[in-house]
């Protein structure tokens, strides 16, 4: 019987220079999508897919993630007093969650990242579950992993089809065969490949479920690709003394790492949000009207 996937880390001690200056003071894991802060999205997809503990590994400037997720007890007690109960009610959704923090004193990559988690996991498989992307499935991809990992008692790495032109961009994998319809075998996984090298288009994505033996190959791994110690590289090592899968994920994806991937996201929500959905609707179609009327006169030929 497998053991039971209890906990998940999310890594959130990056400086976010790519939404400078908003984050000179603010973490990028607390810019909203609509009114929800990212990091919120991730921890909701972590409890609707059963993890119990969850670890945030921060930095410096990162306290207002702590302070979302703690009690305020006046802005409880003020909206309570006016009546104010569907907002009281999505205040009181961001407490009561087990969540642990840890610094990570130095920017040294990804798996370093994950490293500081080693204590706080112990001997249990985990989840690794990165802010830069929200995903959407009937079945969460958290979950997903997890039933993966009841089957198999093996690492699991969420992938996913991306344009070639791309795959110099993610971590690929070299998969060698399927096991099930969304799981493969992994020959090899490569870090930021240049596109000519890439084995695959399948790229891997920010949900891992791995098992504890990771800890013993970060603990020693040297710098890869931007000199950082990469969790790819270790999880190459790994699949060479066990069973590393890959997961294809078929659901929607939405970058929230760069500005473009973040702004058609809040677009796409705000579509989807009860308040919301109808004027955003109509202010999108009276837009797309104005811009038709702006593009130039295409020129007939002679």
């Amino acid at each position: 019987m497998a053991q039971k996937v209890r906990k998940a880390i999310i890594p959130a001690a990056g400086l976010g220079t790519r939404f400078l200056p908003a984050t000179k003071a603010m973490p990028k894991e607390m810019i909203p999508i609509v009114d929800k802060p990212t990091i919120q999205f991730i921890i909701e997809e972590a409890l609707a897919s059963g993890i119990e503990d969850i670890l945030i590994v921060t930095g410096k400037a990162k306290r207002s993630i702590e302070d979302h997720f703690d009690a305020n007890v006046e802005l409880e007690q003020n909206l309570k007093e006016k009546g104010k109960n569907e907002l009281l009610k999505l205040v009181e959704e961001t407490t009561g969650i087990n969540l642990h923090f840890i610094r990570q004193s130095y920017p040294l990559g990804l798996g370093h990242a994950v490293l500081q988690a080693k204590a706080f996991v112990g001997n249990e498989p985990f989840i690794v579950m990165l802010g830069d992307d929200l995903m959407e499935d009937d079945v969460p991809l958290t979950k997903q992993l997890i039933n993966d990992y009841e089957k198999t008692h093996a690492s699991t790495i969420a992938v996913m089809q991306v344009p070639k032109e791309d795959t110099d961009k993610y971590g690929i994998i070299k998969p060698s065969g399927k096991v099930d319809k969304n799981l493969y075998n992994v020959e090899a996984f490569v870090e930021k490949p240049k596109v000519e090298d890439a084995p695959s288009d399948l790229a891997i994505i920010g949900r891992y479920l791995l098992t504890p033996e990771i800890f013993e190959i970060l603990a020693s791994q040297k710098p890869g690709a931007g000199n950082e110690i990469q969790l790819t590289d270790a999880i190459e090592s790994l699949n060479k003394i066990q069973r590393v899968f890959a997961h294809e994920f078929k659901g929607k994806r939405f970058d929230v790492g760069d500005k473009f991937g973040y702004m058609k996201t809040s677009i796409e929500y705000s579509l989807a949000h009860p308040d919301l959905k109808d004027e955003m609707r109509d202010y999108l179609i009276e837009l797309g009207k104005q811009l038709e009327g702006k593009k130039p006169a295409v020129k007939k030929e002679k």
